[in-house]
């Protein structure tokens, strides 16, 4: 069975950064602060989230 790609069901705003945690796993709070550090400083992290958010399918129920 291969690995998939899902938002978290356990999320804070979209569960983008969640989902990629689990994927990697790794702790969900290491992500969302390389995120935060990677959206101060290039700038289009907040647009890159909402298309993932759009993106990557809910972890199925």
């Amino acid at each position: 069975m291969s690995k998939r790609l899902y938002r978290s069901r356990d999320r804070k705003l979209g569960g983008v950064c969640g989902g990629i945690a689990e994927y990697l796993g790794t702790d969900p709070t290491v992500i969302r602060l390389i995120w935060v550090l990677l959206s101060l400083l290039y700038g289009s992290g907040l647009i890159v989230y909402l298309v993932c958010w759009i993106v990557i399918p809910e972890y199925p129920s």
